[in-house]
């Protein structure tokens, strides 16, 4: 083969890459769209009224994650199997923000943490790599994360609405979170950068539930439960 021939052919191979890396680009933007629409759903529970229907807007969430998972599926078939992490800068972003969705549709329902499985299962894939297209450990942490700053804004929202019992259980759960990730140590410098971001989450809140005990509201809302 002569130089000739063997630049012709990785100039036949660079542009089959650069073919595959814009199908998925497209496919991406539509990812995001239908994330972005998601999130608006799920942020109006920040406003005054919001709080009445979470049931609602949380089912609407779940209808567009259909949307989602078409789309997903869609994506898998973009390139090889073997090949996920060649390509994975291109969807990095949006699977950890359809992660942190999944998360806070999950704990709008039940005020409990989603688990890796559960969001694997919500965008229809998998856990394991070997098994193809699939939610990496530090994408779904990463995801738990936003959650966690989500959850410091509705913390101060919840109060502006009139439910001071929501701050309290939204600390408990932050605090467990916390803890939690003071058990990883965590290489992954982006993902370090965000964890950092939830002491502060962590201290928001506190002042939150801080300021609702000062004023006796806390208190209010723990006798009114317990009647």
């Amino acid at each position: 083969m002569s130089v000739t021939e063997m630049f012709s052919y990785i100039q036949g191979f660079l542009n089959a890459d650069q073919d595959v890396r814009e199908d998925i680009r497209k496919v991406v933007q539509v990812l995001e769209q239908t994330a972005r629409e998601i999130l608006t759903v799920l942020q109006s529970v920040h406003q005054p009224s919001g709080f009445k229907d979470i049931p609602s807007k949380c089912q609407r969430a779940r209808e567009l994650f259909c949307t989602i998972r078409t789309h997903i599926g869609q994506l898998k078939n973009k390139f090889p199997v073997e090949q996920y992490y060649r390509y994975h800068e291109h969807w990095r972003f949006v699977l950890q923000r359809l992660a942190f969705l999944s998360a806070f549709v999950v704990y709008l329902e039940t005020e409990s943490l989603v688990t890796r499985e559960e969001v694997a299962q919500i965008l229809a894939i998998e856990v394991d790599r070997e098994k193809g297209f699939h939610l990496d450990m530090e994408d779904y942490l990463a995801g738990v994360l936003i959650l966690a700053s989500e959850l410091s804004r509705l913390a101060v929202n919840s109060v502006t609405a009139g439910d001071y019992g929501r701050p309290l259980r939204i600390s408990n759960f932050i605090n467990e979170l916390d803890s939690g990730f003071r058990l990883l140590n965590l290489k992954n410098d982006p993902l370090r950068k965000r964890y950092d971001g939830l002491k502060y989450d962590v201290k928001k809140i506190e002042e939150v539930v801080y300021d609702l005990s000062i004023r006796g509201l806390a208190k209010e809302q723990e006798t009114g439960g317990d009647k």
